[in-house]
């Protein structure tokens, strides 16, 4: 089994669509051209307003919108595989959902939808946001790499990745808009190399710059260690992942074989 180039893209999704989709072309078109398979953009990366407000239902969309054909055809036109935050029409006619997609050039092959919504420094996403049920992990594969999505403020939940790892996934992809506060930048590329300390696994995290995001999108190797990585401009960060480097880091390191207790849904 080879390893798979992944792509780590950064930028900052506005109030137009178009504008978004015209950024998420130019950095897969990097990312490509480096040799990407994979390449992970922001949560909200279809549609974003800060603060929130009624905008956000009505540019919501569904799975098979505008915004998705729009990703399906831009990976097939390269060949990847294309994860990206976005707006999904929510179930209950007031909120939206917090959406990870993941497609290729055939369609959507995964999606996600937001768990645990940030609810936390100040911020109240439940507000606009509908909660996603707890389902089946949604995961997909890649030139024989096992990949999962996951968003944001999932992070800070270590039960989310520890049920990804126990689907088999070798790479976690966050999707995320991380907002700036103190020492968030901090806790995120912390959060970021934990997850894949303590699962063995590759962590690739992709975020807004600054001023609302942290920036510092980045690949983590199962060890902890930043393979690549973006700082604080719009931009697309590659880096190996090799099922072969989780393999041998399980075999120095068996954490997973050792634990004695598993993860049950609230």
């Amino acid at each position: 089994m080879t390893a798979v180039l992944v792509g780590v893209a950064q930028f900052a999704p506005t109030a137009s669509a178009e504008a978004n989709l015209e950024d998420i072309e130019e950095l897969a078109r990097r990312a490509h051209a480096r040799g990407a398979r994979v390449v992970l953009f922001p949560e909200y990366s279809s549609y974003f307003v800060d603060p929130f407000d009624d905008s956000l239902q009505a540019h919501a969309q569904t799975l098979d919108g505008d915004f998705v054909h729009s990703l399906v055809a831009l990976a097939g036109k390269l060949d990847l595989v294309i994860a990206a935050g976005m707006v999904e029409r929510a179930s209950d006619g007031q909120r939206v959902r917090n959406t990870v997609v993941a497609v290729d050039g055939n369609g959507v092959i995964a999606h996600y939808r937001k768990l645990h919504l940030y609810d936390a420094f100040g911020q109240r996403e439940s507000d606009w946001v509908e909660p996603g049920e707890i389902t089946a992990p949604a995961t997909f594969t890649v030139d024989g790499v096992r990949f999962a999505l996951m968003t944001c403020y999932d992070l800070r939940f270590p039960e989310v990745a520890r049920t990804l790892v126990d689907a088999d996934a070798e790479v976690l992809l966050i999707a995320a808009e991380w907002v700036r506060g103190p020492l968030k930048e901090h806790h995120w590329r912390t959060l970021l190399q934990a997850r894949a300390i303590e699962n063995t696994v590759y962590v690739a995290g992709a975020d807004h710059p600054p001023p609302l995001g942290v920036g510092h999108s980045l690949l983590v190797d199962p060890e902890g260690v930043i393979e690549a990585a973006v700082g604080t401009a719009t931009d697309v960060a590659v880096g190996a992942v090799d099922p072969d480097t989780v393999r041998r880091v399980r075999i120095v390191n068996p954490a997973l074989a050792l634990r004695r207790f598993e993860v049950r849904p609230r």
